[in-house]
């Protein structure tokens, strides 16, 4: 049973990881040559300003007395420039965000495993394109643009990391220092002629990034006042700074300014999912190469933003975020970013018909690029007599695209010429996303195999080992012939040099070969299979179909619940129609419930105050953390006293890692839990299971008698089911965790406030495994009380989860908008999670209710 659980684990490991080679593998590909306007450029210089967690709403609108919230960018909106809304992509968090504006791509989240600070895969950029970068901000952003750049031209100006304090009395200070250091940098570069000869330069860009909004959206939502003083204090600081550079430029009308967002955020003060006040941003362009203001009697958009923020007349330009990098290329003169797959906003352009023309010439050369190599790449690693090519976008189609945009051009027919371009980079794209997916439905029916086939080895398993259903059917047995283990190695051999001949990754011979060894413990059993349909057969069938419908019925009813939370009601109403009048509280000691109260009380009133993070509460707060795992292997192995010494412990861990009402959920599931073990007791006497023992004498053991176990009965379909429902319950009881943005960092302000992405998502994540905790103990508790082995309960839980994984599996979307297409993929993942997680819920929940603990001096007792 052992090697059967490592096996499974590393099945459903398989299983989980093929989610991220079938739909989160890098977009990206190399080997394409630059391409660049052979026009002069509007501009000499750019200047991308991007204020962090900053949302169109709050800079656009008024304040409460009726003046405009950000005057300076109002007044470049009304006289200077255009504006309008950059939509991001989910996940909405800063890395991803300033790729997608730099280097003009939607980054793959694979690369939140090294928490947004780290290149995943190497790829080009504006700044790695300029002649010279200077930038200022965030270590953490700042670094990934420098690392990745070639030669020593990208220069970075940064505060230090702990500086990123969400419990600080004042955040602004991360902005503030940005515009003093640049003040300082331009008042040294007229004394120093080296520095002011590279400044004079052509393609010079200055990246200015604030993170002081997204700090203070953090630390006190997006409605406060601080959050709101933050704007005002960027827009007087833009100001200054635009001043200082049309000073130090004597004028000269050549310098390019953006002023945008990398995301925006809840009112909650989260950010990562696909939320309108997460997505939409501002973006307002001014300066050389840009167009002045438009004023228009009628707009296309229907929402009601416009005449709330008193905009209505002047022309609202929405962009793609992507869009941004081939923009500010177009600007300086630079080669697009060769990893880009924006499409330039030619309406932002104030310049000749045929600049426009030639720009979108090049942008659609640029994607085209992509389109080829990515196309070779297949096309050499693909059977020739297997390989379909993208019909919409021929060798013969891509010249004639190209050859009439370029007459069009020589003839002045710039519109024709735009129209074309336009055209063929959406063909490039759709190719793009068609040779990217070009494995998908391979992969994907290699991995139905391997999860039908798994479910269906677990089953027999549990039929075999764990049940009477086939006993007395069948006298004889049978040994498999060598004929189906041959038939399945020829099988594996040929699947292998398929793979060989195509020089497919490592990764997809895991994908493809695991269902051949799965498969063929399936049919090893084609004795118990035989049984089993004979046992059937005598079966009732109006019994075996209802039980069948009432199973299917309740694992829809699961899958369903993570569409619509009120699932999870219409279940736990029909769990509370049991009846429950057993006394369930004993003696309990309280103190660490007290110490986490007055922490969490302590801790909010100093941040309130903007006096950072105690020490004291600090301090205390981790002591109480560390001891909530072993407080309870201190209380007596009794069945009620163990499961409320977990209660309690696991209370207080979670009351400091809480921010409202959520604190009482453990609370609320654990009066569930003792009602569900009582009645799991109760119905032992109907079922005619003998020796019933009270739920008060009942004590938890680390060597269980194995003989006391019985076989599995109808029953216990119901149990395992339950354990699930209460998973799911558990998993979703607070909120839907699903969502990146369900996040909220306030959560761990008592433990620590300086930005830190791994240990806030580790306790985080402890917050999340409690209610598990809570649930499996109850499941260890419940098998102990219905003399049932946890073995049998755990193989058929696998079973209903992976059913569910099928299900999410085949839901999975690869269309529509980017949130329905995240939360689509995030559902597989979290019940994949799930049966990973559960081997290790079962272990920690038998370290807590069977070990125990002696101090020095405590006296022994042979009652527990």
């Amino acid at each position: 049973m052992l090697l059967f659980f490592i096996v499974g684990l590393l099945v459903h490991f398989v299983f989980f990881a093929s989610i991220f080679d079938i739909y989160f593998t890098s977009p990206l590909v190399h080997g394409m040559a630059p391409q660049f306007t052979p026009l002069p450029p509007p501009a000499r210089r750019l200047v991308l300003i991007v204020a962090d967690g900053l949302r169109a709403d709050a800079l656009y609108e008024f304040d409460e007395k009726g003046n405009p919230r950000a005057p300076f960018i109002r007044n470049i909106i009304m006289h200077e420039g255009s504006w309008g809304i950059s939509h991001t992509h989910v996940p909405t968090e800063s890395r991803p965000g300033h790729v997608a504006l730099i280097a003009g791509f939607y980054e793959d989240v694979s690369a939140v495993a090294k928490g947004w600070k780290e290149n995943p895969v190497e790829f080009d950029s504006l700044l790695n394109q300029s002649k010279y970068t200077w930038s200022w901000g965030s270590p953490d952003i700042l670094s990934m643009f420098a690392k990745g750049a070639t030669g020593n031209h990208v220069f970075t100006h940064s505060y230090d990391a702990d500086s990123e304090d969400f419990g600080a009395k004042d955040v602004t200070k991360l902005d503030t220092w940005v515009f003093d250091n640049i003040k300082e940098f331009f008042h040294a570069a007229r004394n120093n002629q080296s520095l002011f000869s590279k400044l004079n330069e052509e393609k010079v860009v200055f990246f200015l990034h604030l993170l002081g909004i997204d700090t203070n959206g953090h630390a006190h939502r997006p409605t406060s006042r601080e959050y709101k003083d933050n704007i005002k204090l960027v827009d007087e600081g833009v100001k200054e700074i635009v001043s200082l550079l049309k000073d130090f430029y004597g004028n000269d009308e050549k310098t390019a300014f953006l002023f945008t967002s990398d995301h925006g955020m809840t009112d909650w003060g989260s950010h990562g999912a696909g939320h309108p006040s997460e997505t939409f941003t501002p973006f307002v362009a001014w300066g050389a190469g840009i167009k002045y203001p438009q004023k228009v009697s009628d707009q296309q958009f229907n929402d009601v933003l416009l005449k709330g923020w008193k905009l209505e007349s002047w022309k609202r330009q929405d962009i793609n975020q992507a869009d941004v990098a081939p923009l500010m290329a177009s600007l300086i003169g630079v080669p697009f970013p060769l990893n880009s797959v924006g499409i330039l906003p030619v309406n932002y352009l104030n310049n000749t018909d045929a600049f426009k023309a030639e720009s979108m010439y090049t942008n659609a050369k640029q994607i085209l690029e992509q389109f080829k190599v990515k196309m070779t790449q297949k096309k050499e690693v693909t059977l020739p007599f297997l390989f379909t090519p993208f019909k919409l976008l021929s060798d013969s189609k891509q010249l004639d695209i190209l050859r009439k945009a370029r007459s069009y051009i020589k003839q002045e027919n710039y519109d024709e010429a735009v129209f074309l371009c336009m055209e063929l980079i959406h063909l490039s794209l759709e190719g793009l996303t068609y040779y990217h997916t070009y494995d998908r439905f391979f992969l994907g029916i290699n991995v139905l195999l391997g999860f039908v086939g798994w479910t269906s080895y677990a089953s027999l398993l549990i039929i075999k080992s764990h049940s009477s259903l086939t006993r007395g059917v069948s006298k004889e047995v049978k040994k498999p012939s060598h004929l189906l283990l041959c038939s399945f190695v020829t099988i594996g051999i040929l699947m292998a040099f398929f793979l060989l001949i195509q020089a497919c990754p490592w990764t997809y011979y895991v994908y493809c070969l695991l269902p051949v060894p799965i498969w063929y413990a399936v049919l090893r059993e084609y004795q118990v299979i035989q049984d089993l349909v004979t046992s059937l057969l005598t079966f009732p069938s109006r019994h075996f179909v209802g039980y069948l419908l009432a199973l299917a019925l309740g694992i829809e009813v699961l899958v369903l619940s993570f569409f619509y939370r009120y699932m999870l009601t219409a279940g736990l109403i029909v769990f509370a129609g049991w009846p429950f009048t057993t006394q369930l509280w004993t003696r309990a000691k309280m103190l660490s419930t007290v110490l986490s109260m007055w922490a969490v009380y302590s801790t909010h009133n100093s941040l309130l105050k903007k006096q950072g993070l105690p020490l004291i509460n600090q301090v205390v707060s981790w002591i109480i953390l560390a001891s909530s795992f072993l407080v309870p292997l201190l209380s007596p192995r009794n069945l009620l006293e163990r499961l409320f010494s977990i209660l309690v412990s696991s209370m207080s861990a979670y009351l400091l890692l809480s921010t409202g009402y959520e604190a009482l959920f453990p609370l609320v599931l654990s009066c569930l839990m003792f009602v569900w073990i009582h009645m799991e007791q109760e119905t032992l006497q109907q079922s005619g299971v003998s020796c019933k023992q009270k739920v008060t004498s009942i004590h938890f053991s680390y060597n269980t008698d194995i003989t006391q176990f019985r076989q599995l009965c109808l029953d216990d379909i119901r149990r395992a089911f339950f354990l699930v429902f209460f998973l799911v319950t558990a998993f979703f009881g607070t909120g839907n965790i699903a969502s990146i943005n369900s996040f909220d960092l306030a959560s761990v302000y008592c433990f620590l406030t300086v930005f830190s992405p791994f240990m806030m998502g580790a306790l985080m994540l402890w917050k999340i495994f409690i209610p598990f905790v809570l649930v499996m103990c109850a499941f260890e508790a419940v098998q102990l009380t219905t003399q049932l082995s946890s073995k049998s309960l755990f193989l058929m839980v696998l079973v209903i989860s992976d059913i569910m994984a099928l299900h999410f599996f085949f839901l999975v979307k690869d269309y529509g908008s980017w949130l329905d297409i995240g939360t689509s993929i995030s559902h597989y993942v979290i019940v994949m999670c799930m049966t990973i997680v559960l081997v290790f819920l079962n272990g920690l929940a038998q370290l807590l209710t069977t070990k125990k603990l002696r101090l020095r001096g405590q006296p022994k007792s042979h009652l527990i």
